[in-house]
């Protein structure tokens, strides 16, 4: 999946995330990457970012 490499999400991206309290229901939040907190090359559970509108998460696909 190529959401779970880093050098696949840019800063201004459009993506979909699922945060923290919502993962069991797997509720998709839509918003632009403005930091991207995971530091490593990859993650198994897809790269952790902020959004501009404040709302941290995982990416679970990239939109445009």
């Amino acid at each position: 999946m190529p959401t779970r490499k880093r050098k696949n999400i840019q800063i201004g991206a459009k993506v979909s995330i699922v945060e923290k309290h919502n993962q069991r229901n797997g509720k998709l939040t839509k918003g632009v990457v403005k930091t991207i907190l995971t530091n490593s090359g990859n993650h198994p559970h897809g790269i952790k970012v902020k959004l501009e509108n404040g709302k941290v998460g995982r990416v679970k696909s990239v939109l445009g």
